[in-house]
């Protein structure tokens, strides 16, 4: 029995320990795929956001386009006609006349006006330049930038969907080797409880032992009984016996 429990409790032990490593391992990889599962949620909600504003972006320097592309032309248009005009009169001023020169006054006012208006034109298509290529340099760098991110992002989401399903896998797998060990240790424990009631002695309670002397005395009771049987059948057989010595000793003296 020592030898057979030694072994029995060292194997409990083993187990037991076997369980807890399981058990620790398991909670440790649950821990880490549930964490990545929402680093996953987090970062498609950061590329789902940068593929809005992407959009956002591009329709917005779209319409900024059309309206460059609009104006453009009719801001040229009209600093052609003004230099246009600029040329007729200056042509037409510089020819010798007394009616020219009675109206060079007036000319001068003209020309010096549309000069001003052939000036502005000039620096506002200058600045419509400058802005649409200020605008586009802008939104092809965000555009970089948004793209780089975003396969970062989608890379980052690829491994960490594939590290979260190896983590599944082998906690699935942990788990069917725990239940395997827990029912090992089961069984050692079932064992363990039959070595005890056959190897350890335990005390009787008092019902046990009020049990076992109610048999005991039901037994010395049927004993007497049955001893008492045999005296009862001895004692008759005797008398018979006497009582037929009696009847012959009688007859005796007659023959």
């Amino acid at each position: 029995c020592d030898k057979e429990m030694a072994e029995t409790k060292q194997k409990k032990i083993e187990k037991t320990a076997e369980v807890d490593k399981l058990t620790t391992q398991i909670d440790s990889m649950a821990a880490r795929s549930m964490q990545l599962k929402e680093d996953i949620a987090a970062a498609q909600a950061a590329i789902g956001e940068l593929t809005r504003a992407q959009a956002e972006a591009t329709k917005i320097r779209a319409d900024e386009k059309a309206e460059y592309q609009k104006n453009k032309p009719q801001m040229e248009a009209g600093l052609e006609g003004v230099k246009m005009a600029l040329k007729v009169l200056r042509e037409y001023y510089a020819k010798e006349g007394k009616s020219h020169s009675a109206a060079e006054g007036a000319g001068t006012g003209i020309i010096g006006l549309l000069e001003v208006v052939e000036s502005d034109f000039t620096k506002g298509i200058a600045e419509m330049n400058v802005a649409e290529s200020a605008a586009q340099s802008e939104y092809d760098t965000d555009t970089r930038a948004n793209e780089i991110e975003k396969a970062s992002k989608e890379t980052a989401v690829k491994y960490m969907v594939k590290e979260s399903a190896t983590l599944d896998k082998s906690v699935a797998e942990a788990r069917s080797d725990r239940e395997g060990v827990e029912t090992e240790l089961s069984a050692i424990l079932d064992y363990t409880a039959k070595l005890e009631e056959i190897c350890v002695a335990k005390p009787e309670t008092y019902t046990e032992r009020a049990a076992r002397r109610e048999a005991e005395i039901a037994g010395l009771k049927e004993a007497l009984s049955i001893l008492e049987g045999q005296a009862v059948l001895l004692q008759r057989g005797s008398r018979l016996r006497g009582a037929a010595r009696r009847h012959a000793a009688a007859l005796e003296p007659m023959v």
